[in-house]
């Protein structure tokens, strides 16, 4: 089974490209919804999160509050590292086991859509890497309108990540989501023909 890697920086289109790869055959996890899925109640990395950051972390009814908990991190650099350190294995680990899934199921190709895979240092987990790219001021405007914050903060959320520019440089293929949609799923249509090859000869 071709293990591939989907990342790029915030606002790039990895999710759009993520439900074009499934619609053409390839299983497909998110990792963000998987972080979600592991700071749930009652779920270890929830108890270490709130232990590290305090009850302000959570809602009434005992589930993370995201955005106080974004608050604190996206300003503050040591908190978003203690933040990652804990949530970040349970995410790969949960991930390793999908991956474990879909090939016990004989899968040929098994995307995992993971934003920080460059941040985490875990390329030489996948086979390939796939990123999608488009211009930080096109990534700024579209963080602005999705998510109904000012520029500034959209500003800090990209400088927390790697460069767009570098993590292009290390990957494999490129997505450039920068133009219409039907542009973008000619490049995903391409891609996913030269992984079905690949597929066929590792």
């Amino acid at each position: 089974m071709l293990r591939v890697a989907l990342t790029g920086g915030i606002a790039t289109g990895k999710s759009y490209v993520r439900g074009r790869l499934a619609q053409l055959g390839a299983a497909t996890i998110d990792a963000d919804v998987v972080a979600r899925e592991v700071v749930a109640p009652n779920q270890p990395a929830l108890t270490a999160v709130v232990e590290r950051f305090g009850q302000g972390v959570l809602t009434p009814g005992g589930e993370l509050d995201r955005r106080a908990l974004g608050a604190l991190v996206f300003r503050d650099d040591e908190a978003r590292r203690a933040l990652e350190a804990i949530v970040h294995p349970a995410v790969y680990a949960a991930i390793a086991a999908w991956l474990a899934t879909s090939a016990a199921e004989g899968r040929t190709i098994a995307v995992a859509d993971i934003p920080l895979l460059y941040e985490t240092g875990r390329e030489g987990d996948f086979d390939r890497v796939i990123v999608t790219a488009c211009t930080p001021q096109e990534q700024v405007r579209r963080v602005v309108a999705r998510d109904q914050v000012g520029e500034q903060e959209a500003r800090q959320r990209l400088a927390a990540q790697w460069p767009i520019e570098s993590k292009a440089a290390r990957a494999d293929f490129v997505i450039d989501t920068s133009g219409s949609f039907e542009e973008t799923d000619r490049q995903v249509e391409a891609v996913y023909r030269a992984l079905v090859a690949l597929a066929g000869t590792e």
